[in-house]
Parts: C-alpha cells; structure tokens; sequence
C-alpha cells in the first residue's frame, strides 16, 4: 500500500512539474513462476495477471487524472517482460491509454526477441524510448540466464556494453520509430563493465546519431511526379 501511494504521489508530482510520461516497473506476483517448474497451473498464472490489474488500475486513475501516463519497461522480473506477457498486460488493464511502454531493446537481444517487431505491432503504446545494448556469447557453456555471474564475466551468456558495440539493431530500429511516427523522448542509458563512462556515453551518443536521420522533405521519387523523362 506504501509502494502505491509512492506510485500515485510520482504522478502527481510529473504532473506538477510539467512531465506528461513517468517511466517505471510494475514488479510481477508470478515471475517466479517463469521457469514453469515446480509446476504453475494456468489458473496460477491468470491470478497473477489480475493481481497486476487490481493493484495498478486504482494507480491508473490517479495517472488518468493528473493528465500523466506511465510507461512500463518491458523487463525480466515485471509482468511484461517479452512480446506476448506485453499482451497480456495490457489486455489485463483493458488497453487503457495510462498505461504504455518503455522500449529497450537491450533485454530484447538476450531474449532472442525482434525489437524491431516489437515497435511495429506496439506502435501505439510506445510512450518512451531507451537506447541501451546488449551483446550475447552464447557458445554452449555460457548461459542465457546469467549463471549468477559478476557483469563483465566473460563466462556469461550476455552482457550489457556500450551502444554500438552489441546485438541491437540501431539503423532498423530508429527507421522504425521514423515509420511509427515516434515523437517521444529518446533516452541514451549506459552499461558497461568494461568501459568507462566518460568515454562510453558520449560514444554511446555520437554512435546512435547516426541513425537519427533528418526526415526527407519530399519522396526520393519525388522527380519523376511531373512526367518528364
């Protein structure tokens, strides 16, 4: 009850301040039940969906009524945290407009999930953009989960680097989100263990600017409108 108050007090506050989009977690009554073992009925899995619904709707009005939305990180741990639990979430809140997403395509890579995809078919409910990356080493001994090794281990199965130096594909997603009509915040967030950030974040910037193209004043076709060869 403490932690929603918190929730509803965060949109209040945005909405004071002059912010229209609060970007966050949901937290998930059944991520414990992802590996499916010991096993989790159907019935268990839909409870905790309606868990979610009934503890966010009542912080969705607040949001509806500062004029706020909030956009939650589709992220391992929460209650959507790949394409299809994104369904579901949203189905469980009845596609209210409150209720929107984060797109980061890091976790996206390790998932072996298209965000490219993933901006399509969510066009409408991405509210916020994160540019963080991820590159895998998935070699037969290094797992997918982590291993429950240090960031950085090069036992790992996946880690967070520097944007330009992993799995996501920039130039498909930043054309995507031209497609999609995107006009949201678009958000450099920087991991690495094996690079500084002093050196890794401006990279980081200067790296995904290159895909931020200037919008073409007329079609590439353009020229041939007027019928001469």
């Amino acid at each position: 009850r403490r932690a929603a108050e918190r929730i509803k007090d965060t949109a209040r506050a945005a909405a004071a301040f002059g912010v229209r989009t609060v970007i966050g977690f949901t937290g998930s009554a059944i991520w414990h039940l992802v590996a499916m073992f010991p096993p989790a009925s159907q019935a268990m899995i839909d409870r905790g969906y309606q868990d979610f619904a009934e503890r966010w709707n009542p912080i969705l009005d607040v949001f509806d009524a500062e004029g706020v939305r909030f956009a939650h990180e589709v992220h391992p741990g929460e209650i959507a945290y790949d394409y299809w639990t994104t369904h579901r979430a949203l189905e469980a809140v009845g596609h209210r407009s409150a209720f929107g997403l984060n797109f980061d395509p890091s976790h996206f890579v390790w998932q072996d999930l298209d965000p490219v995809g993933f901006l399509y078919d969510f066009r409408e409910r991405i509210y916020h953009v994160d540019c963080k990356e991820a590159r895998t080493r998935l070699d037969g001994r290094n797992g997918r989960l982590g291993s429950h090794l240090a960031w950085g281990d090069p036992r790992r199965g996946w880690d967070f680097v520097s944007a330009g130096h992993g799995n996501v594909p920039w130039e498909d997603v930043f054309r995507m989100l031209r497609s999609i009509d995107y006009q949201g915040p678009v958000s450099v967030e920087w991991e690495d263990a094996g690079m500084d950030r002093l050196q890794g974040a401006p990279e980081a910037l200067k790296s995904l600017k290159r895909y931020d193209f200037e919008a073409p004043s007329a079609s590439f076709d353009a020229a041939f409108a007027g019928g001469e060869n």
